[in-house]
């Protein structure tokens, strides 16, 4: 133990992030003890293995990882934890506020064995005294679980990029994307475009430009790119969407503009003159796509404006549609889709430009979508921004589940939406169950405004003005005019669309045990209702009142769950309680089982 302690290179660790341009000089090749290794978990989409550990000088130790060319010493069974081992080439980084060591280059002194710890060092940065954190377990600094190392299949061998030139040599590393930072120098990433924005342009009083970005990927994680001016002629052609690539610096890394990326990354990309890109030949080995999903029925708890990525069967497919920017006057094409999944939640989801144009999938195809933003307009709605991506039927567990569903039992299921309500009981308040007679009995809504639940059967749906047609325009449903007929009008947004979108206003009269109750009805709460859009039934209306008139007759009998609000108001001069329904969906009867025991427990205790 004293000869192999006598070769650590002591308190490299504080010399090297202290000033890593004069340790660098001062020491170019270091000697660390190896206190533990652990593989760093695949990703979805697969890629290739990495490996972190803990080094120490005997002073200090620090996360450290394991560049993909070293990756040898442990498929060789060389490196192991006790291991003494000379770095003959490293870079010191921060990651997620943690400094890191990659290493780049490492051989292991197996002839100086696999000793126990040696000296008594403490994580770098603490002070003597504080407990040392000295394990990789839980969540690390790349937040991945604890693993038992397993032995490695044989290497794989990685095509290494070369900067300023059109070769690859052995002398440039592969970095991952997530150890990017402002500290890094002299560095190579192989990552995937993910997706890749068309080419815009700016003309303002101090001149004008032009830029495209991309989203880069790798097993490690995601980073944002941006070409601007001469660097768009250089690399636009050259970057394909879905292809991998080298990419090496000279290569800005900056602090990320969140207001122009979905990515959870706090640094992107600027390409420089000098940048190289360089397509690689070996395509497999880099994830296609990563994506951290949220379920339809969470996004009532998702913060507004706040960028998800979610993934549903496709239930409807609207028309494209044109508006106008109020602040620019440029055209916008747009398309409203409609996903559900098996929660049993259905959501709008808003597609721009060419992705609405081109927008070509068949209604139940599976659709996931990378980078929406969610809005409150409905409860929730979502959007996809410029950034994000749409994959229809991607090979993915989460497609092949809800497809499995969806042929089950999901095609015949009756889907609830978000809306302002649900975002109320979110927010802490409690809607109580009613039965009919309760709601009239105790006079709710002829004072306060009162909120209740209602487990009841439709029985009749009015068929006249059942909707109105509406102002396309995001966010805005105001009723549009045709009398001029030089298309459809809407004053508040000031602009004429070829054509409406109808929405459901409907009165809908409902039963249970106790009564009878007339409840209004809007456009989310008539979908769940008719199990079709407003726009569907009157195309239906125009060219089959047989077929139109069933459709009214199908949706009669279904028991549905409707949250309710009852308030005062006045018609033709005499007030009255009217009874508006807020959201409805299909009985959740694990709930109610579990309300009814609990309702049984409550008499046994009498």
């Amino acid at each position: 133990m004293a000869n192999a302690a006598s070769h650590i290179t002591r308190g490299a660790l504080k010399s090297i992030f202290s000033d890593a341009e004069k340790a660098g000089r001062e020491l170019p090749v270091i000697v660390l003890q190896c206190l533990q290794l652990k593989p760093m978990i695949q990703q979805q989409g697969g890629g290739g293995e990495r490996y972190r550990l803990i080094l120490s000088d005997t002073i200090n130790f620090c996360q450290c990882m394991l560049a993909t060319q070293t990756n040898h010493v442990v498929h060789d069974g060389k490196l192991v934890k006790g291991s003494i081992v000379r770095v003959k080439s490293y870079n010191p980084t921060r990651v997620k506020d943690k400094d890191v060591l990659i290493i780049l280059d490492l051989e292991v002194i197996e002839s100086l064995g696999t000793p126990d710890k040696l000296g008594d060092p403490v994580s770098f940065g603490s002070k003597a005294g504080e407990p040392a954190d000295n394990t990789i377990a839980g969540t690390g600094f790349y937040g991945t679980k604890q693993e038992d190392t397993k032995p490695a299949p044989a290497p794989r061998r990685e095509m290494q990029a070369t900067r300023g030139g059109g070769s690859h040599n052995s002398n440039n590393v592969i970095y991952p994307i997530e150890a990017l930072s402002p500290y890094a120098h002299k560095w190579t990433i192989k990552a995937r475009v993910s997706a890749k924005s068309d080419i815009k342009t700016w003309h303002k009083n101090t001149g004008e430009g032009k830029l495209f970005s991309v989203n880069l990927l790798d097993e490690s994680g995601e980073i944002k790119a941006t070409a601007f001016n001469d660097q768009v002629d250089q690399f636009h052609d050259l970057l394909q969407e879905g292809q991998v690539y080298y990419i090496s610096n000279p290569c800005s890394i900056r602090l990320a503009k969140k207001q122009f990326s979905n990515l959870p990354n706090d640094y992107e990309l600027t390409f420089e003159r000098d940048t190289v890109i360089e397509k690689a030949e070996d395509q497999s080995n880099v994830p296609q796509v990563r994506f951290n999903f949220c379920g339809i029925q969470a996004l009532n708890d998702v913060e507004k404006d706040t960028t998800v990525d979610v993934i549903g069967v496709l239930k409807e497919a609207q028309e494209v549609s044109q508006i106008t920017s109020k602040t620019t006057q440029k055209p916008y094409d747009k398309r409203e889709l409609t996903i559900v999944d098996d929660s049993g939640y259905s959501v709008r989801v808003t597609i721009w430009g060419k992705t609405a144009t081109n927008f070509d999938a068949r209604t139940e195809s599976v659709i996931a979508f990378k980078g929406v933003r969610v809005s409150d307009f409905g409860g929730r709605s979502l959007s996809l921004l410029s950034s994000g991506t749409m994959a229809v039927d991607p090979d993915i567990p989460e497609c092949h589940k809800l497809k499995g569903w969806y042929d089950a039992s999901g095609r015949n299921d009756n889907f609830a939406t978000h809306n302002m309500s649900s975002m109320g009981n979110a927010a802490g308040r409690k809607d109580e169950d009613k039965n009919i007679f309760q709601v009239k009995d105790q006079n709710l809504g002829m004072e306060d405004t009162a909120y209740f639940t209602l487990k009841a059967t439709v029985v009749y749906i009015k068929q006249e003005n059942f909707a109105y047609a509406a102002c396309l325009t995001q966010g805005c449903n105001k009723k549009v005019d045709n009398s001029s007929g030089e298309g459809w009008r809407c004053e508040k947004c000031n602009v004429t669309h070829d054509r409406p979108e109808y929405r459901y206003i409907m009165s809908v009269n409902v039963n249970d045990h106790t009564g009878q109750l007339w409840l209004s009805c809007f456009d989310d709460v008539g979908r769940v209702i008719m199990g079709r859009s407003a726009d569907e039934l009157m195309a239906l209306r125009d060219e089959d009142e047989t077929q139109f008139a069933a459709e009214f007759e199908a949706a009669n009998c279904k028991k549905l769950s409707f949250r309710c609000r009852a308030k005062m108001d006045t018609f033709q001069d005499t007030p009255r309680v009217r009874y508006q329904v807020m959201s409805a969906g299909p009985l959740d009867y694990v709930a109610e089982a579990k309300k009814l025991t609990e309702m049984i427990k409550q008499y046994e205790m009498i």
